[in-house]
């Protein structure tokens, strides 16, 4: 059976400098902020050759819109998922769903709305 697999994400936001402050500080990242006029980017930073899908927060007035209870839920994996939702309100966001177990194979999850009312999941293995 063929496999297939997520290669790009897209995080709808209202207000760039918002999200990207609020993302930084929820992973404890930096995020590549590319202004193209009327549609601006801020990429995730991952490496090549690495599992999992690249992504980045976007904006356009007319072709995107943060969901808050409909549509797809994407979930970032990390190495204790505790650590990025303790991080979670203080940066402007609300955790949904507390870190919880899924299964021991699969490990915990979590559920947060970031700055700009978006559900995002949560992943780790501990």
């Amino acid at each position: 059976m063929k496999s297939v697999r997520i290669s790009w994400f897209e995080i709808p936001v209202t207000d760039m400098r918002r999200a990207i402050k609020f993302y930084e500080e929820v992973f404890d990242c930096q995020l590549n902020h590319q202004d193209l006029g009327d549609f601006q980017m801020a990429l995730f930073p991952s490496e090549e050759g690495r599992d999992g899908a690249s992504g980045s927060l976007v904006f356009h007035r007319d072709f995107y819109a943060p969901s808050s209870h409909s549509g797809i839920l994407i979930y970032f994996f990390t190495e204790d998922c505790a650590q990025e939702l303790s991080r979670v309100e203080k940066a402007g966001g609300k955790v949904l769903i507390p870190k919880r177990q899924i299964n021991p194979e699969m490990g915990f999850m979590g559920v947060f709305s970031d700055s700009e009312g978006n559900r995002i999941g949560i992943r780790s293995k501990v």
